[in-house]
């Protein structure tokens, strides 16, 4: 019982010890986590056209066209085939 309590303790300590670094509360002492933009540099120098992108409200954003409703109600018809191609008609394979 008293290893279990010890354990918790431990773990409670290392937590508050980490969420105390990722706020920079041990920015004094020369232990703070690297900003965003120093993190990850790479992923700034991919952007294209930040500045491009607009975030709009609910209400300005028109909903998708549901698959079913973009589709067209009837089937494609069915490419050409060549005189030379057999036929897979079922008239064909009644006589088998």
């Amino acid at each position: 019982m008293k290893r279990a309590r010890l354990l918790l303790m431990a773990l409670v300590a290392l937590n508050l010890l980490y969420f105390a670094w990722t706020q920079g509360g041990l920015a004094m002492f020369g232990a703070a986590p690297a900003s965003l933009s120093e993190r990850e540099p790479q992923r700034m120098a991919q952007q294209v056209r930040p500045a491009a992108l607009q975030i709009r409200k609910e209400s300005d954003v028109v909903a998708p066209v549901p698959a079913a409703a973009a589709s067209p109600s009837e089937p494609a018809p069915a490419p050409p085939t060549s005189p030379n191609a057999p036929s897979t008609s079922s008239a064909d394979h009644e006589g088998l």
